[in-house]
């Protein structure tokens, strides 16, 4: 990974911070997109060996495309990208709103699609690279009261098979699918998954990012892939 520029979206916290350190300590030149979290960003970037950042609101396909012009206009390539950046709510299917619909896919899915467009356009004029999309146990299985975020991410799935036939050979194209990654962060839901994972434990950002480093080392031979890093969770 010595040299190689990756963009990791949503990167000052969470999945997106851990995959961004892993990047670092693989050598590579890690470019940290964040849109909100600032003083966040800046801290992860300052552990990525004072990475530079990149602020856009990824609801915006215009500032999708700003911010690959200035990663590009910065480093002169992209090898790399991880779009990691999503929403989650929780909402009865009964209660939900066209605005609810929106906040959910215009991240998850719609600016997944358009991260991508933008990045292969810098690749395919180059000599290609590597896109893993994050998606989520959601899109695995069927949770009633997240509907909307789980469509989102099967989408994600889907979105990922076609694109590594459109891009093929040049770029490789997979996803990555984390299970309980809980942070921290507890609440009943989360200890029925823990419990119900055959793994016995809940999983960590490190985990996952050692599935992201796998796709963006591979061959371009593994393409349209998806891999949960969950413990088997999945498979229940």
């Amino acid at each position: 990974m010595t040299g190689k520029v990756i963009l990791v979206t949503g990167a000052a916290k969470r999945i997106g911070r851990s995959i961004a350190l892993r990047l670092a300590a693989e050598g590579a030149q890690v470019a940290i997109h964040y849109n909100g979290s600032e003083r966040e960003a800046r801290a992860t970037a300052a552990e990525c060996n004072d990475a530079p950042i990149f602020r856009a609101n990824l609801e915006s396909v215009a500032e999708i495309r700003r911010m690959f012009e200035e990663v590009a206009g910065r480093f002169g390539r992209l090898d790399g990208l991880v779009n990691n950046a999503a929403r989650y709510t929780t909402i009865d299917p009964l209660a939900i709103e066209e605005a609810d619909w929106d906040f959910i896919h215009s991240v998850n899915l719609k600016s997944v699609f358009f991260c991508c467009q933008a990045a292969a356009k810098v690749m395919l004029a180059g000599a290609g690279g590597h896109i893993v999309n994050i998606s989520s146990l959601g899109a695995l299985k069927a949770w009633p009261n997240n509907a909307h975020y789980c469509a989102s991410k099967a989408g994600v799935v889907m979105l990922t098979r076609a694109l590594a036939n459109a891009w093929a050979p040049k770029i490789s194209v997979n996803s990555v699918a984390p299970g309980v990654i809980p942070f921290d962060q507890t609440d009943e839901r989360i200890e029925r998954f823990i419990a119900a994972t055959p793994a016995g434990r809940a999983g960590t950002g490190d985990e996952v990012a050692e599935a992201v480093v796998f796709f963006l080392k591979s061959t371009k031979f593994i393409t349209g892939q998806l891999v949960a890093v969950d413990g088997g969770l999945s498979q229940k």
